[in-house]
C-alpha cells in the first residue's frame, strides 16, 4: 500500500484488480455465492446460497459474471467498490 502524503492515509489498491477474479468465480461457482464473499459482501454471499437452494442462484451467478467481465475497470469499481452494489 502507498501512503497519500496530502490526506495522510493508506490508499487501498484499486479494487478492479478484482473484477477478472470475481467474474470467474461468478460463472464457475456463482450459485454458492462465492464472488459475493470475495468482493466482501458477505450477507448477499448468504443469501446467494439460499437462492441456490431454488435453482436461481447458479443463474444469478452466471448473469452477474458475464456482467463483471463487460464493464470497464472505472465502470466496475465506481459500481461495485465504491457504491457498494450487491446485485446486477
Amino acid at each position: 500500500m502507498e501512503i497519500n502524503e496530502k490526506q495522510g492515509n493508506y490508499n487501498q489498491p484499486y479494487k478492479s484488480e478484482k473484477k477478472v477474479t470475481a467474474g470467474i468465480l461468478a460463472i464457475l461457482l456463482g450459485a454458492f455465492g462465492v464472488h459475493k464473499f470475495y468482493l466482501g459482501y458477505t450477507k448477499a454471499g448468504i443469501l446467494q446460497i439460499l437462492l441456490s437452494l431454488l435453482c436461481l442462484g447458479g443463474l444469478i451467478g452466471l448473469i452477474e459474471g458475464i456482467i463483471y467481465l463487460t464493464k470497464s475497470d472505472e465502470e466496475f469499481d465506481r459500481t461495485y467498490v465504491q457504491n457498494q452494489k450487491e446485485w446486477f
